[in-house]
């Protein structure tokens, strides 16, 4: 038995392409095959090794993989842009001491031009014990440098006293609403600034020129390509909707790129699709982003209680209730699609209440409305995402990260509902995985390797952090193709292999459904193929003339 497609209504094309291996499709109906063939940019047939026979001519590729090929890997939460400028900044993500901290960037303004700005960086603080950066760290090196590096998952920065000049900021500014300045005893600000306090000096900091953004575009992509990633779904501005249009007319996209917006500019995104469209199937726009708290590492993600190791904080509300309720009910009007940032447990309850609300007074159609990140979710609320069709849209590596330190800062008991991917599961939810890059790695490998075991970074739960919330390899894999499709309206052209979808495709060295899901940081991808175009090849395939023997 195989499955192929006729292209229109006539005799069936040679393929272009053929990639024998194990064929993993992610079609239900026919869930493996031996080969998928390839013509143009779509899927032409998938089936056995005979049965793909009948479409190879003397022109036809083949490509022997000797590997395990699946539906490409989307990516459900990227920050693209600022993931491939990041790719070129200071790197302070692995910095493990004050001292490492501070000599990575002083060895960067001394190698950098006086008065440039340093931005990016993605410290991560749990590394050296806890203690927030000081201005004081570093003043005496970067002088005459303007400094604005921000910590791993973006909801709070380290200015300079240079940085702070600029903006001018001083010891006596007001406190933001939706934010915090972090003051020492004295009052003195130590450069700290969290969420909508990040605005003060954010409004000073160049932006990068169009040609360095759609630089940072085009290394972007070619790392997910390395990755076997083949489409995105991107939170981000108006800016960056021009830039990857403009990087899309000079045939810069090399993965599939769907643009969310800002939440309060909805009206703009409305009136956007009514006068030019979705797009196509390489740049579309649809989606809309908003926020309702802070993050977990920077003590700004809203709690129903009280963090465990600070009494008296519960986080914050980045936006009221209202003013969130407000826009979705005017998106969802509109036909736009929702996702909503929400990471402590009351954020998320409070999220579920507005999605309710919205879906009952506007009614019945197709809406799909998504929280991001669902980190850590009262047991009580697990049920309601699968009731209410919320799409969990998580990031999995996040666990295998926070779960070094997150357990002190929240406790045991909300920690076992904390990335609750098999209860969500459970309760009918459908979950779409992503990485949250720049904030971690946009490596799916790893993502499923995290979700499968729940084994932290440091080694400390050699048998997962909250093993009880593991899900397996296959429900991972559904996760990052045909589900992630489905959460931005996509599983019709996207998302698993079968014939007329579009031949995004992913081969690794090995059978992931078949082995130990502890080896999965060893697995290499061998071949990315987007719309049937080679993004990605580790070792040029040498060609075949003729399609590997029967066993």
């Amino acid at each position: 038995m195989f499955v192929s497609a006729a292209v229109g209504g006539g005799e069936r094309p040679s393929a272009d392409k053929v990639l024998y291996g194990t064929v993993w499709t992610a079609n239900k109906r026919r869930p493996s095959a031996a080969a998928v063939a390839v013509w143009r940019d779509r899927v032409l047939a998938v089936g056995s090794v005979e049965d793909i026979g009948r479409f190879v001519n003397p022109e036809t590729r083949i490509i022997d993989t000797h590997g395990f090929i699946m539906p490409g890997w989307i990516d459900a939460h990227v920050h693209l842009i600022d993931g491939g400028l990041n790719l070129t900044s200071v790197q302070l993500r692995n910095a493990s001491s004050r001292e490492d901290f501070v000599q990575r960037l002083a060895d960067y303004a001394r190698d950098g031009s006086p008065g440039e700005w340093i931005t990016g960086g993605d410290w991560d603080h749990s590394r050296w014990g806890g203690a927030l950066p000081d201005r004081r760290w570093i003043d005496a090196v970067t002088s005459r440098t303007p400094v604005w590096v921000q910590r791993l998952d973006g909801h709070m920065a380290l200015a300079n006293s240079e940085a702070l000049r600029l903006a001018s900021i001083s010891d006596d500014v007001s406190d933001v609403k939706g934010g915090e300045i972090v003051r020492d005893a004295g009052g003195r600000m130590t450069g700290i600034l969290k969420d909508n306090a990040m605005r003060l000096v954010q409004r000073v900091v160049p932006r990068p020129t169009l040609q360095q953004r759609l630089e940072a575009t085009s290394a972007a992509m070619k790392y997910l390509a390395r990755q076997g990633v083949t489409a995105v779904h991107h939170m981000g501005t108006w800016d960056d909707v021009e830039i990857l249009r403009v990087a899309h007319r000079q045939g810069r996209l090399k993965v599939r790129v769907y643009a969310s917006t800002p939440l309060d500019e909805w009206r703009h995104l409305a009136d956007e699709v009514r006068r030019r469209g979705w797009g196509d199937d390489w740049l579309r726009i649809g989606g809309l982003k908003g926020f309702v708290d802070g993050s977990l590492g920077s003590r700004t993600a809203a709690f129903l209680q009280p963090y465990s190791d600070d009494g008296e904080n519960y986080g914050l509300m980045v936006h009221t209730p209202e003013d969130l309720e407000t826009w979705i009910a005017g998106a969802d009007r509109a036909g736009l699609q929702v996702m909503v940032h929400a990471i402590g447990d009351r954020a998320v309850r409070e999220q579920l209440d507005i999605f309710a609300r919205v879906a009952r007074e506007n009614g019945p159609r197709d809406r799909r409305f998504r929280i991001e990140h669902a980190q850590h979710i009262a047991p009580e609320d697990i049920p309601r995402f699968g009731r209410l069709k919320i799409i969990a849209s998580m990031q999995p590596y996040h666990v295998i990260d926070d779960g070094r330190w997150a357990q002190p800062v929240i406790g045991s008991v909300r920690s076992a509902t904390t990335y609750a991917f098999r209860s969500l599961l459970d309760n009918g939810t459908r979950l779409a995985f992503g990485s949250d890059w720049f904030v971690a790695p946009p490596q799916p490998l790893m993502g499923i390797y995290a979700a499968a075991t729940r084994r932290t970074l440091d080694g400390a739960y050699p048998d997962g952090w909250m093993p009880q919330q593991k899900v397996t390899v296959g429900e991972a894999l559904r996760a990052y193709t045909i589900d992630a499709a489905y959460a931005g309206f996509a599983e019709s052209r996207l998302g698993s292999l079968e014939p007329d979808k579009l031949a995004d495709i992913v081969v690794v060295d090995c059978d992931l459904t078949r082995i130990n899901a502890k080896q999965l940081p060893e697995v290499d991808v061998l071949l990315t193929v987007v719309g049937g175009r080679i993004t990605y090849d580790k070792q040029r395939s040498a060609p075949a003339q003729q399609p590997p023997a029967t066993e």
